[in-house]
């Protein structure tokens, strides 16, 4: 039980670098990043945020 915050916390920080590496998004690299991806694997959002900050720029 000692452990357990231990290993929260290292949990938490290899999510937390994980997630740091993503573009953000609208941005350049994220609208790049979304254009080699299949239109079929998109999400509703994504499809959303591509035509709002990707194309009406």
């Amino acid at each position: 039980m000692r452990h357990l915050p231990l290993a929260m916390m290292a949990g938490f920080f290899a999510l937390l670098s994980l997630t740091a590496c993503a573009p953000e998004v609208g941005s350049d690299e994220w609208c790049a990043e979304l254009k080699k991806t299949p239109q079929g694997d998109w999400t509703v959002d994504e499809v959303t945020n591509y035509a709002k900050f990707c194309l009406l720029k």
